[in-house]
């Protein structure tokens, strides 16, 4: 992976200037993150973070959805204040989902510590399902986390956006960085560049020209995955030379450990009553277990109350910083191994790494920081904000896209090898792993029996020597080649991987023929774009995308009525008002004709609001003029009595 920043002279015309400022092109930069995802934007040559509704710089990533008001999608902050009475249709963590199929480890384990429901895909692949039977990607639900994060961009920014560079984990396999580019286009969004998050952490780190030259680690350990990236940085060049880790390792582990450890405490505290079963009570524990993590990065100690957790019985635990430390000690070791590869893989010892950068929000523990220090025999940097550096790089990667800054121009790197499968389940890696992208190799192959007409081509990710231990991502089959001995035909097999790190493979025919030869001068190849699984069909994302139009206009129209019903629900309001105000100087007939109209318009406001049931507004509408036309006269004939009276 490769950063060339150039530092030259800043000399810009005053046409280049008005030219840039009045482009209204915006990409911004989203980190979609496993625990809080950002949003970033370039104005004015800088990059900043955009608020959220709520006036955050960060925003939950999580998606809940509610049945009883008409599957409603809600996102956020919102989402996650009502986790504790929807548990099981509120779905937090799913990156950790993304591209992986429902068998791997990792999910499995998931599946026993998070209270919503993770199921197999048609294909295979790790999919979620509502406690009402809906099933849902984790690319829709990271859609959905895009789709909020372009209206925050939107707000924000006062115009329209539909152009976005995304980030992804360094360690991204091609099937997780299709559904993260999957997760825009099921939302109306392009994700025109998918970029590494240690890549865009030091974009927002070496954007500052006053940084030295050196040879810089990015340490990044989030929610959910866990980076490390080794760069040298000289006269402006940012090459980035290795990168390692772990795609299933972050603060959602913690969290997991110290719930578990909590939970056990309460049983033996409590004559064995376990609570792991209580949905309720353990999305109470899993929420103040990531309070008492957060607030353990700044004391030494903190407390645990939650009163009523089950019945009459409350759940009140001190934890310490210590505590903490010991009992989550095997997660943070899982960091040195990823640490010293990438560190062997860079061809250089610790003692040439001038600097390291802390990112994701893990980096804020104390216990991490040491262990980071002891790795690195050096001080770790908190130069960049750890939640918001990642989202920072990609907005300036989307203002280089746009055209907004023309000095800096980024290369990542393919994480895992790649090659394909030859005779005898032998992997054979066209593209080793910490290669520069983008890239195309070609390596020529052949038949291995005789009257061989077709090749079986099964391309695989990973650094296994045989391809049962390494990961399938795509397989195609080349045919129509003539028969003859083995070893005759020449197949070329070409890898070529573009700047989102997403792999095209061609096969082709280039046996030498004679011009008498039936197949000589015509083209014998198939190409295919490794789709990955991200368990949805093109055919899937187009209906999908249909769906999601068609939501709009039923949402449009849904709208329309709310607001309609709520115009009437103010009048109503005023009417009684009237009535409370008046109505011992109406007469009882006065008074029984507006009630019975406002009763009459109350209850198609609550056939709207609660019920789903739609009535005309038009109809609505001439009820409550009804209604102020009743009231209107009442008013008349109290103010013609009192005259009278006087």
């Amino acid at each position: 992976m490769r950063l060339y920043l150039r530092t030259g002279a800043r000399l810009k015309t005053v046409w280049e200037t008005l030219r840039r400022s009045q482009s209204s092109r915006a990409i911004i930069g989203i980190d979609l993150g496993t625990t809080n995802s950002a949003v970033g934007v370039v104005r004015d040559g800088k990059a900043s973070i955009l608020e959220n509704n709520e006036g955050q710089r960060t925003t939950p990533s999580i998606v809940a959805f509610q049945k009883d008001k008409g599957d409603n999608v809600i996102v956020g902050n919102a989402a996650k204040r009502q986790a504790l009475v929807n548990s099981k249709n509120t779905f937090f963590g799913t990156k950790r989902l993304i591209g992986r199929r429902f068998s791997d480890e990792e999910v499995q384990r998931d599946i026993r510590m998070v209270p919503y429901k993770i199921i197999a895909g048609e294909n295979g692949e790790a999919w979620v399902e509502t406690s009402y039977g809906t099933k849902y990607s984790p690319a829709q639900i990271g859609g959905f986390i895009l789709d909020k994060m372009k209206q925050f961009a939107q707000q924000q920014l006062g115009s329209k956006v539909n152009q976005a560079v995304v980030t992804v984990p360094a360690y991204f396999n091609d099937s997780q960085r299709q559904a993260t580019k999957q997760a825009g286009t099921l939302v109306g969004l392009e994700v025109v560049r998918v970029i590494n998050e240690p890549t865009a952490a030091a974009l927002a780190y070496g954007i500052d020209k006053k940084r030295k030259d050196g040879t810089v680690a990015v340490f990044d350990l989030g929610g959910g995955t866990f980076d490390i990236s080794i760069l040298d940085i000289e006269d402006g060049v940012f090459e980035v030379r290795a990168t390692n880790g772990n795609t299933h390792l972050g603060g959602e582990d913690f969290d997991i450990v110290l719930l578990n450890y909590i939970l056990d405490v309460f049983k033996k505290e409590n004559n064995g009553l376990d609570l792991s079963h209580d949905t309720l009570a353990v999305q109470r524990i899993r929420e103040a277990a990531e309070r008492c993590k957060i607030e353990l990065s700044h004391v030494k100690k903190a407390e645990i109350n939650l009163p009523f957790i089950h019945e009459d019985k409350h759940l009140n635990i001190t934890i310490t910083e210590d505590q903490l430390d010991s009992m989550t000690m095997f997660l943070i070791e899982q960091t040195i191994e990823p640490v010293k590869k990438c560190i062997r893989d860079s061809e250089l010892k610790v003692s040439d790494i001038d600097e390291v950068i802390l990112v994701g929000g893990m980096t804020r523990m104390p216990k991490i920081r040491q262990v980071v220090e002891e790795l690195f025999k050096k001080k770790p940097s908190t130069a960049v904000n750890p939640d918001e550096a990642v989202a920072l790089g990609a907005s300036i990667q989307g203002a280089v896209l746009a055209g907004q800054i023309s000095d800096v121009v980024l290369l990542d790197v393919t994480p895992l090898s790649l090659g394909i499968e030859t005779y005898g389940g032998i992997f054979s890696p066209l593209i080793p792993r910490n290669t520069s992208v983008p890239i195309k190799r070609e390596q020529t192959f052949s038949t291995a029996v005789d009257g061989q007409t077709g090749v079986e081509i099964s391309v695989y990710q990973g650094e296994r020597s045989l391809v049962k231990d390494n990961k399938l991502i795509g397989q195609f089959k080349l045919s129509g080649i003539p028969p003859g001995p083995k070893s005759t035909p020449k197949i070329a097999v070409t890898f070529e991987i573009d700047v989102d790190g997403i792999l095209n493979v061609t096969a082709t025919d280039k046996t030498p023929y004679p011009e008498d030869h039936p197949c000589f001068g015509k083209p014998n190849a198939v190409s295919i774009q490794m789709a990955g699984e991200t368990g949805l069909t093109q055919e899937d994302v187009d209906r999908l995308l249909a769906e999601s139009e068609a939501k709009k206009q039923e949402d449009a129209a849904l709208r329309s009525h709310f607001e309609n019903a709520s115009q009437a629900d103010i009048l109503c309001t005023d009417a009684e008002n009237a009535v409370d105000q008046f109505g011992s100087l109406m007469d009882q007939s006065e008074r029984d004709a507006i009630n019975k109209i406002i009763a009459l318009i109350r209850e198609k406001i609550l056939d709207i609001r609660e019920r789903g049931i739609l009535h005309d507004q038009q109809e609505i509408r001439n009820e409550v003029e009804t209604l102020n036309q009743t009231c209107l006269e009442a008013i008349k004939n109290v103010a013609k009595r009192q005259q009278q009276a006087k």
